[in-house]
């Protein structure tokens, strides 16, 4: 069995989630996924809405996952790969180069991500309507 592991806080699921998901499953035969907690997400200072609970029950039930677990820090890649015996180690082309070091353990691939959209653009623009909204209400700045 080819085993593939992907890392994300995968906040605000969208379609460039899933087809990440879904690119890295068609890698193997069983996708780990490694969820930032909301302990370490506060370290790299970023802010989920969903807690890590409810994330992990949505990563859960999309098909193509097959397991997840808690990512605690950025230290612990080697320690998953080896333990969990992983074959390729998959991120977004936003990250290339930044896990080479993994190559002495597993494949490294990096997919391109789904064009015009992430959970960081679909929060401006839910903050830049909200700010269209109060403008039209005269609660502007």
């Amino acid at each position: 069995m080819k085993k593939v592991i992907t890392y994300g806080t995968f906040d605000l699921l969208h379609a460039g989630h899933i087809n990440i998901l879904r690119r890295a499953r068609e890698l193997g035969d069983y996708l780990i996924v490694v969820l930032s907690t909301d302990e370490f997400n506060a370290v790299k200072n970023k802010r989920a809405y969903y807690s890590y609970e409810d994330r992990r029950l949505i990563l859960s039930a999309i098909r193509y996952v097959d397991e997840v677990i808690p990512e605690y820090n950025w230290e612990q890649k080697i320690d998953d790969v080896v333990r969990n015996q992983v074959d390729v180690f998959v991120m977004g082309d936003d990250w290339k180069g930044k896990f080479d070091f993994l190559k002495d353990y597993c494949e490294v691939v990096y997919l391109p991500r789904t064009e015009g959209i992430s959970t960081t653009k679909i929060k401006e623009d839910l903050y830049q309507k909200d700010m269209a909204k109060k403008e039209d209400k005269g609660e502007g700045a």
